[in-house]
This record gives C-alpha cells, structure tokens and sequence, in this order.
C-alpha cells in the first residue's frame, strides 16, 4: 500500500469533515433567523460529498485506486419551515404567526458529534499510516 494515498485520503476527509462542521455551526448560529436578504427565514444547509474518484468500484480500494473524498455541493434543505404564534413579532404575518428556520437543534447537534468523530478517526488512520511508516522505514535498518 502506497502511504502517500493513505495520508491523501485521511487528509481529505479531514477537510471535509471540517467544512461539514463549519456549515453545520452556521445552521446553529441562525436557528432563531427569521429574515435573510431574501426576506424569507433561514434555510438549513447540508454538505453533499462524493468519493473523490467516481466510478470506482470497491476492489479499487484494495489496490489503492481510491484518493478521498471531494465536497459536490452545499445545498439547502427544503424541509417547510416551522411556524410559531407570536403575533407582537415584526415578521408576523396576518394571523400572528412567524416562519422559523427548518434547523433542529437535535439534528444539528448529533451531526456535529458525527463529523467530530469521523474527523477523529481520520486523524487516528493518519497516525496509524505514520507509525505504519516509521516501523517499515526501521526493517530497513
């Protein structure tokens, strides 16, 4: 196995996962927007990712074909918006309600434990690839 690729593979789910946490902390620090430049609330967004090198099969994996993976798109959930009574809101409309953003705090927050541990487990292959590494750079000796 070609460490290279291991390292390549590791390093880019990390950054995936990275921007996945990114956008996932943007969806909580706009769960209570009612009002964007649009004028419609907050719409949720979600990370669409791929294999980096499509069209592989799986034995790809085992002769080391695969390189990571690749961000394809973010993308905005179309889930309807929640809708809350408080008619003393600006953005009320003629009955008193208020459009919410689609973010659930639940969802969010089980997500991130998701990404945090898929970017934990890319930094523990990268550092098994490194000691992997190391010992075979000792044969050598």
């Amino acid at each position: 196995m070609n460490f290279q690729n291991a390292f390549d593979i590791s390093f880019s789910g990390m950054s995936v996962q990275r921007k996945r946490m990114d956008i996932i902390s943007h969806n909580l620090a706009n769960i209570e927007t009612t009002r964007t430049e649009e004028g419609t609330p907050y719409r949720r967004k979600m990370l669409v990712m791929s294999p980096a090198d499509s069209g592989l099969e799986f034995s790809d994996a085992l002769t080391g074909a695969l390189t990571g993976v690749r961000i394809d798109e973010i993308v905005e959930d179309q889930t309807p918006f929640k809708e809350e009574f408080v008619p003393a809101h600006p953005d009320a409309d003629a009955r008193g309600y208020i459009q919410k953003p689609n973010v659930d705090l639940f969802v969010e927050n089980v997500n991130m434990l998701t990404a945090k541990r898929a970017f934990e487990a890319n930094v523990a292959a990268v550092k098994t690839a490194r000691e992997m590494a190391l010992a075979a750079l000792e044969i050598g000796r």
